[in-house]
């Protein structure tokens, strides 16, 4: 058991270093919730405070303890699912979370009152019915909207709903003294699961192209004043598999214009995360340039190899002007460096004189 315990002590803190890590890098509300979860399944005080000085909870005191954390972790799932879902958070979602918490709360209190008897099924069943479903509502809303469909990855969310159910049996199985043993084993390799997709999340965000079939681009940094000109310069360059868009066009039209291996990023203040697997579309607000830089670094190190820049005059109007040139040098430079193709798509009729005179000198007007 000591070696189960290790393990499952370590993938909980890798849990909330990567929560930790997406919270920083996208300043993300939906993160951080996520990684408070994460650090309350994290602690455990009794044993690494309490023990080691000789001290233990009153067994009543810290089954009650328990079972605040226990819902508590599912409330801040379900909040975080809220933020990290394509719509934006809503007031009638928010009030249900907080419902719940509240509910469990509740449950905690009233079945722990001394002069009433409770099974241990009622006093757990509540507390462990929100646990549940937050980590399960979690791990569906990451599978459909955030992760892609690498086999590393599917493990986060498949390790999150996994451990959702078996927590559901809880109230049942943790009076079963044969099943304890294995169901902690099985909690273990549910969160090492959740821990590896986590990491191959954070650390391999895209995966690597295919072959671009032949099809040649010119190496250089260009302007086109149409996206037609600029088919005609670079060939039908939405098939290259190696491309990566940043996007204002209508999400839906997408998928069958462009390659399946390409990556889009796509403009916009009112969805976060993956909206599509085939090509991989990914919502981002037009403020986060920085996180986008790293987006596009990652997808740039993985061998993809073009990126056009459509929604230039957008990056400009939420950024101003300064702010998305700097964005632009220092994607361009990337890119150049690895000896690929940046074009930028952009009317020239609606920049400033001077604006468009800064863009030329960088890139070469076709």
């Amino acid at each position: 058991m000591s070696w189960a315990y290790f393990l499952n002590f370590i993938s909980r803190w890798v849990l909330f270093g990567v929560a930790a890590y997406k919270t920083r890098r996208e300043e993300s509300r939906g993160w951080m919730l996520i990684m408070f979860a994460f650090l309350l399944a994290a602690l455990d005080p009794e044993r690494l405070l309490l023990e080691p000085l000789g001290l233990s909870l009153v067994s009543s005191v810290s089954f009650v303890l328990d079972m605040i954390n226990t819902a508590f972790q599912g409330v801040l799932l379900i909040l975080a699912a809220d933020y990290l879902a394509p719509s934006n958070p809503s007031l009638k979602n928010s009030l249900l979370s907080l419902g719940v918490g509240v509910l469990a709360y509740l449950w905690i209190v009233i079945t722990n009152v001394s002069t009433v008897e409770v099974s241990f099924f009622l006093k757990s069943f509540g507390p462990m019915m929100g646990y549940a479903a937050g980590y399960i509502y979690m791990g569906l809303l990451l599978y459909r909207y955030v992760i892609t469909r690498r086999p590393g990855q599917i493990l986060f969310p498949a390790g999150m709903i996994l451990l959702g159910f078996l927590n559901a049996t809880y109230p049942v199985t943790a009076t079963w003294q044969w099943f304890i043993p294995y169901g902690f084993w099985l909690g273990t390799i549910f969160r090492i699961m959740m821990a590896i997709g986590a990491l191959s999340f954070v650390l391999w965000p895209f995966v690597s192209p295919d072959s671009d079939d032949g099809h040649e681009v010119p190496g250089g940094a260009f302007m086109y004043p149409s996206r037609s000109a600029a088919m005609r310069a670079l060939g039908d360059f939405e098939k290259i598999p190696s491309m990566v868009l940043i996007t204002r066009r209508d999400v839906n039209s997408l998928e069958d214009g462009l390659h399946p291996n390409a990556i889009v990023f796509w403009m916009t203040r009112v969805a976060e995360g993956e909206l599509s697997d085939s090509p991989r579309v990914y919502a981002i607000s037009p403020t986060k340039i920085d996180i986008l830089t790293d987006f596009i670094a990652g997808a740039l190190d993985r061998g993809y190899a073009v990126v056009v820049v459509e929604a230039v005059e957008y990056l400009i109007v939420e950024n101003g002007f300064e702010s998305a040139f700097k964005f632009l040098l220092n994607i361009k430079d990337r890119v150049l460096l690895r000896g690929g193709t940046m074009a930028l798509i952009v009317d020239p009729a609606s920049l400033e004189k001077q604006q468009l005179k800064t863009l030329e000198r960088e890139f070469k007007m076709e």
